[in-house]
């Protein structure tokens, strides 16, 4: 396996150091035989781009990309994919309300069940975490509730950003949503092509709030909802 750990980054100048030494310094499953950091700049105003350049002459395998002005997370994984040279895709966020710890085990999910995508779940039993904000959690239950409907499978939760997929997989499918829509999206069509091939691992999570740098807002929730509709109930392409 080449694993392509994905990070689309907007203003993280002070956590983005961090979350990729962890990433470089985390212990691959042995089918792991090469691994990349492919780190998106999502057009920062802060200096997160010269942060990320400094990185690069530490650790070898970091390769960094910039969007010429600001497109979303969607946007930016895409950017990511198409320039990786993986055939399996990882996506990490930048704010450390994940922890790469648990990428070993969503690896050796996907090896272990023969499964094309991985959903990490923040609400699975087996791992310790804090607690989260209750009407946040309300949402993305509703949410991930609706999703499974549409798509006749039981999942825990849609809106993880913690995803990993193969190549084959993604080749299947066309991504459209640019913002925080995108998770939804990849579920749903992911699960179109092949019903029985995605499989859910329990991850810690480390939740932020709007002064610590929280980027969705309440007003993201409708925009979520609608990608559920548009992809789940009109099948929309």
């Amino acid at each position: 396996m080449f694993l392509s750990i994905i990070i689309p980054v907007y203003n993280e100048e002070a956590l983005v150091p961090e979350v990729v030494k962890l990433v470089a310094s985390t212990n691959f499953p042995s089918t792991v035989t090469y691994w990349e950091i492919v780190i998106v700049d999502d057009c920062s105003t802060d200096a997160t781009y010269s942060v990320v350049e400094k990185l690069i002459q530490e650790i070898p395998q970091v390769r960094l990309i910039r969007h010429n002005k600001n497109m979303g997370k969607g946007a930016a994984v895409r950017t990511g994919i198409s320039n990786a040279h993986g055939n399996v895709f990882l996506i990490q966020d930048a704010d450390l309300e994940l922890r790469p710890q648990d990428i070993p085990r969503m690896v050796e999910c996907m090896e272990e069940l023969g499964v094309e995508f991985v959903n990490g779940s923040r609400y699975m039993e087996g791992v310790y975490r804090p607690l989260s904000s209750y009407k946040r959690y309300l949402a993305n239950k509703l949410f991930t509730l609706l999703t499974s409907i549409l798509i006749n499978v039981k999942i825990t939760d849609m809106a993880c950003g913690y995803k990993l997929f193969h190549k084959n997989l993604y080749e299947k499918i066309t991504l459209r949503e640019n913002r925080f829509g995108f998770e939804a999206e990849l579920i749903i069509k992911a699960l179109r092509v092949k019903r029985n091939n995605i499989a859910e691992v329990p991850v810690r999570y480390f939740p932020r709030n709007e002064g610590e740098g929280k980027k969705l807002r309440n007003m993201d929730a409708f925009k979520i909802l609608w990608t559920i509709i548009k992809y789940g109930l009109l099948r929309m392409k």
